[in-house]
């Protein structure tokens, strides 16, 4: 079937389900700068543990997990959510604390710290802006191009993924207004954050000058060659070593299995594309990517409503932050 984009998600959303138990892994890089602030934003919301985000509020932490400190530090990754760097959803979460719970002070400072630098990554996704560049497919660099951090289309999904939830925050957030976020002194409503994403999710499943559908098995053009071992080994009931198994990396014929749903590394900032197993940089798969892909798919799918986020139940577990006001006196009894 050709491929619909994001105007009809069900198709795809079948095929990813069923890679999500048998892609292969990529490698495990150390955690950096990011997790820190990442563990304790879970920890406040999921438990309910309010000492978490003591944690995620102290001003030391804090400056060391923002950009504004020390900018030519952190700028380079910031914004791009990925194995390596859990900031920009660690401040998302914290941003959806301010917006549906106002805990107030102490925590007010940080909290709208995060929420300001939240404002700032969203804006830089935004084509009115240059701070990231464009394939001239429209394909946003969050990667920058560079080779040294190959797969484009992991850090691209998870973008898409936080701008369209955090779209559905600031909706569900005041419905008393119109929905957006400043850039500078520009106001933007949601719908330029949704659009973005929709148009980089379009541009992975076909829309773009390939013509190809960088989800394998989604439309009738999609990668032959991925690099994945159980797709391009033969079943013969024969083992391979390591190296045995590299005639089938190297070899030139399509996959004898096609391994649905996975989402390959993907295209060059040209919008070139080699099918070649043996180039992971394009043809390799990963279980990060995928589990970006779902999460976009799923924000975006269905009709658009915030009926699905329930604001006064999401916290339920967080124990009340201010203490419950005292009983009214007792009224006066008559003599």
């Amino acid at each position: 079937m050709e491929p619909k984009h994001s105007s009809n998600f069900q198709g795809i959303r079948e095929a990813v389900i069923v890679l999500v138990a048998r892609m292969q892994h990529s490698s495990i890089s150390p955690p950096v700068t990011g997790m820190n602030s990442y563990g304790p934003a879970l920890g406040c919301t999921m438990p309910g543990n309010s000492s978490y985000l003591q944690l995620a509020t102290t001003p030391g932490l804090a400056k060391h997990a923002t950009f504004s400190q020390a900018p030519n530090q952190y700028w380079p990754n910031h914004g791009v959510l990925s194995w390596d760097n859990k900031l920009v959803g660690a401040q998302v979460l914290l941003t959806r604390l301010r917006l549906f719970m106002n805990p107030g002070y102490p925590y007010e400072t940080t909290l709208r710290r995060f929420h300001n630098e939240t404002n700032t990554i969203m804006c830089s996704y935004l084509p009115a802006f240059t701070i990231f560049n464009r394939t001239r497919g429209g394909l946003i660099q969050l990667n920058r191009g560079h080779l040294r951090r190959p797969r484009p289309l992991e850090y691209v999904v998870n973008a898409a993924f936080l701008a369209t939830v955090y779209g559905d925050y600031l909706e569900a957030a005041d419905s008393t207004k119109p929905a957006g976020l400043h850039c500078g002194p520009n106001f933007f409503s949601v719908d330029v954050l949704r659009d973005f994403a929709k148009t980089q999710i379009d541009y992975i499943l076909g829309k773009n000058p390939q013509k190809m559908s960088y989800v394998v098995g989604f439309g009738n053009h999609f990668p032959k060659h991925v690099h994945h071992r159980g797709a391009s080994i033969p079943k013969k009931k024969i083992k391979y070593s390591c190296k045995g198994g590299w005639k089938w990396r190297d070899s030139l014929k399509p996959n004898p299995y096609t391994i649905v749903g996975a989402m390959v590394a993907g295209p060059d900032k040209h919008d070139g594309f080699h099918d070649v197993r043996a180039n992971y940089n394009y043809t390799e798969p990963t279980l990060v990517g995928n589990a970006g892909l779902v999460a976009a798919l799923v924000a975006l799918s269905g009709d658009r409503t915030t009926d699905g986020i329930d604001k006064n139940t999401m916290f339920s577990a967080i124990p009340p932050m201010f203490p419950t006001p005292p009983p009214p006196p007792p009224s006066a009894s008559k003599p």
